[in-house]
C-alpha cells in the first residue's frame, strides 16, 4: 500500500502535474489567497509518520519536509499565526481510532513527538484526539481571535487528518488553499484522489511556492 512518490529530485514535477490534475476538477471562483488574512496549519509532523523504521512511516513525508519549513519561517516572518497540531490518544478519547486502527498514539512515546525538523517557538501547539483538528479543541477559537478567514494546509496525512480538517473549515466558513507539494500520505493514489476531491468541493490546490511568493509581497503592517 505504502510508495515513494515524492523525493527530493521529483517533488516538484510531481507536485505540479498532481495540480494541473486537480484544477481541471476546481469549479470557478473568486476565491484568491491574501497573506493578512490567513494562518498556516501544520497537521501532525511527528515521528511516527516522519521516521523510517515507524510503524506509520510515510515515504514520501521527508520529501515535504523542508517546504512546510519553509512555509513556517515565512508565515512567522510575515507576522502570520501558525498552528501546529499533534495527534494524541488516550483510551477514553480515542472512540473509533482504537476500534479502527487497533493501536492508538499515546504521549508517552518518543514517537508521538513532533519533529526536529521544524522551529515551533513562535507557534501555536494544539492537541488533537480525532482526523479533525476542530474537533475538541481551541483551533477555531484561536483564528477567529486573530481574524484570520484563510487557512492553508500543509503536514500529514493527506487523506485522513489534512482532508478532514480541511472539509471542517470549509463548513465553518474559511477559506482554504491546500498545499500539493507541502503535504504526504502513503501513496501516490491517495494523495492525488484526495487533492481532485478537495479541489471540487473544498479548497484550492496550491504549490508551497505560491503561497511563498505572495508572502514575498506582503508587507507586515504592525
Amino acid at each position: 500500500m505504502k510508495n515513494k512518490f515524492y523525493t527530493a529530485k521529483n517533488i516538484q514535477e510531481r507536485a505540479k502535474s498532481i495540480k494541473m490534475e486537480a484544477e481541471n476538477y476546481c469549479p470557478a471562483n473568486n476565491i484568491c489567497y491574501h497573506p493578512e488574512k490567513s494562518a498556516l496549519i501544520v497537521i501532525d509532523m511527528q515521528n511516527v509518520f516522519l521516521e523510517e523504521g515507524q510503524s506509520s512511516f510515510i515515504p514520501s513525508a521527508p520529501a515535504i519536509i523542508p517546504y512546510v519549513k519553509q512555509l513556517c519561517e515565512n508565515f512567522i516572518l510575515k507576522d502570520r499565526p501558525v498552528i501546529f497540531t499533534r495527534h494524541i490518544n488516550t483510551e477514553k478519547n480515542a472512540k473509533m481510532m482504537s476500534r479502527w486502527w487497533k493501536s492508538i498514539i499515546v504521549e508517552d512515546n518518543k514517537s508521538s513527538q513532533l519533529t526536529n525538523k521544524l522551529d515551533y517557538s513562535k507557534g501555536i501547539l494544539i492537541k488533537k484526539h480525532q482526523y479533525d483538528a476542530f474537533l475538541e479543541t481551541d483551533l477555531e477559537s484561536i483564528l477567529i481571535k486573530q481574524d484570520v478567514s484563510q487557512l492553508v494546509i500543509c503536514g500529514v496525512m493527506t487523506h485522513l487528518c489534512c482532508d478532514t480538517t480541511t472539509r471542517s473549515a470549509f463548513m465553518k466558513g474559511f477559506e482554504l488553499f491546500f498545499t500539493v507539494d507541502g503535504t504526504a500520505t502513503y501513496n501516490e493514489q491517495m494523495h492525488r484522489g484526495t487533492i481532485i476531491n478537495l479541489a471540487h468541493g473544498f479548497a484550492k490546490p496550491v504549490l508551497v511556492n505560491e503561497i511563498l511568493s505572495e508572502l514575498d509581497n506582503y508587507d507586515v503592517i504592525k
